[in-house]
Formats: C-alpha cells, sequence, structure tokens
C-alpha cells in the first residue's frame, strides 16, 4: 500500500487533483467562516455584556470572555470535526480524483460506470454523519484509554474511512455489492490503508490535501486487489 500511496503522491500535481484541493480548500474555509461568524452572533444574542453579581456588582466583558472561550472549544472541536467534514468533502468529488488515477495509471480500462450525482451525495452524507456519530460515541472513552487517545481515534476513523472510500471506488468497477464482497475479502489490509489515511487528517493544513491523496491511493489499492 506504499506504493500505492507513492503512486498518488506522484500525481499531486495533476490539475483535476489540484482542482479538488482548491474545492475542499475553499469549502473548508467558508464553512469555518460560516460556523465562527453564526457562534459569535449567537453569543451576541445570549450572552450579556455586563452580568449582576452578588457582593461585586456589575461585571462587564462576560460577551467577550465567552467569545474568546468559545473560539478555543472550537479549536479543540476542529481536531475531531475535521475527519468528517474532509471525508465529505472528498466525497464529493471522488469521482474526478478516480478518473484521473485511471486515465494516467489503467488507460486500457474500459470506462468505468459512474456513480450518480444524487448516490454521491447520500453516500458522502451517510459517511459524514456516522463519523460525527462514532466520535461522538468515543469521546465517551477516551478518559479511560489515557495516551492510547491518538491510536484509538485514528484506528476507529481508519476503519469508517477505509470501508467506505474503498466501496465508493470499486463501486465503479464492480457495483455496490461486488465493491462489498472484495472489501470483506480485504478487510484488514482496507483498515489499515484507511488508518495510515487518518493519522495525517488531524493535521492542519495537511488535512486539507490528504484526502485527495486518500481517494488515489484507494484507486490503486482497489485495482491491486481486484487483480489478486
Amino acid at each position: 500500500m506504499f506504493s500505492d500511496f507513492a503512486k498518488a503522491l506522484g500525481q499531486i500535481h495533476d490539475p483535476r487533483f489540484l482542482r479538488v484541493v482548491a474545492l475542499g480548500v475553499g469549502l473548508a474555509l467558508a464553512l469555518l467562516i460560516g460556523v465562527t461568524v453564526g457562534t459569535f452572533t449567537l453569543i451576541g444574542w445570549l450572552v450579556p455584556a455586563t452580568v449582576e453579581l452578588p457582593f461585586l456588582g456589575p461585571v462587564g466583558g462576560v460577551d467577550l470572555a465567552a467569545s474568546i472561550g468559545s473560539v478555543l472549544v472550537m479549536m479543540g472541536l476542529s481536531v475531531f470535526l475535521m475527519m468528517p467534514v474532509a471525508a465529505l468533502f472528498s466525497g464529493l468529488f471522488l469521482e474526478s480524483v478516480t478518473d484521473a488515477v485511471e486515465d494516467r495509471h489503467y488507460p486500457t480500462l474500459p470506462p468505468a460506470q459512474p456513480v450518480p450525482l444524487s448516490d454521491s451525495l447520500i453516500d458522502a452524507a451517510n459517511l459524514f454523519g456516522l463519523l460525527i456519530f462514532a466520535n461522538a460515541l468515543a469521546l465517551l472513552l477516551y478518559p479511560f484509554v489515557g495516551p492510547l487517545i491518538p491510536v484509538v481515534f485514528w484506528a476507529l476513523n481508519g476503519f469508517l474511512l477505509g470501508r467506505e472510500y474503498f466501496t465508493l471506488v470499486a463501486m465503479r468497477r464492480l457495483g455496490r455489492q461486488g465493491a462489498r464482497a472484495l472489501r470483506a475479502r480485504h478487510t484488514a489490509t482496507i483498515w489499515i490503508a484507511g488508518t495510515l489515511m487518518a493519522a495525517p487528517l488531524s493535521i492542519p493544513v495537511l488535512n486539507l490535501v490528504v484526502p485527495v491523496l486518500g481517494v488515489a491511493t484507494f484507486t490503486h489499492l482497489f485495482h491491486r486487489l481486484n487483480r489478486g
């Protein structure tokens, strides 16, 4: 699978790769700005500028303190939220990256069966929701695993990302049932590949490029396993 990643990395300059990266960056920034503005607006509506405390009287700057606190909370949550957000964006543009990989490395293949846009939207939304739900449950376990939190985080998200990305790539050639059957025969390999993809997704900036490389890597992985 390292050779699969090396091939994907060697194609990072492909215009279709760069287009998806640019779209991902733009959408991520738009989402970040939207959430930030929405949070500050909500705090402005709900939190008064001053509060009356017993023995101290009026205390000002409460809204500012709440705003600063919300920024710190969002920065912490972004580590967990970037995983599903990146998965959502890359799921929407998966077709373009996969086509670019196959055009360059597998030019003799017949045309793939396009995945309808409605199916892509549903699959991307399902993966987004599944990652949010799974990571929310995992937060309950983190206090008990101590220094193993990163391992649990990467393993959980790696399993989900590998499972879904491999299926999305493979179903273009094998259909949904055929993709699931091939995935079932290579669960461990796909899980490891997904975990290797999940680890750098928790690194700011890098996580905007990794989804594209991940889709390209899973495309190579699919063709290698499908030949075996």
